[in-house]
């Protein structure tokens, strides 16, 4: 991943926890943790979660808006969609 700051293993992850915390909360990096040599889960700080809760929210609505806009009230009911399905 090229956003990543660093990247530490679970072991060194669990002797530097606190260091690895600030550096989240405080410099804003990204910081890959890795197991077995493969990337297992990144730390981020609260606000870049936020900014890709808000930017998913976001995205969200627009497809929905975009849904909405494509309907054309045309309905089925739910016999009609299992005669569907069994099809």
């Amino acid at each position: 991943m090229e956003t990543l700051s660093s990247e530490v293993t679970t072991r060194e992850l669990r002797g530097n926890l606190a260091d690895v915390l600030g550096g989240t909360m405080h410099a804003g990096e990204r910081i890959g943790v890795t197991r077995n040599g493969r990337l297992a889960a990144v730390l981020v700080s609260v606000s870049d979660l936020e900014a890709l809760e808000a930017f998913e929210d976001a995205q969200d609505v627009a497809a929905f808006r975009a849904a909405k806009a494509q309907d054309d009230g045309t309905r089925v009911s739910l016999e009609e969609l299992r005669r569907e399905l069994r099809s």
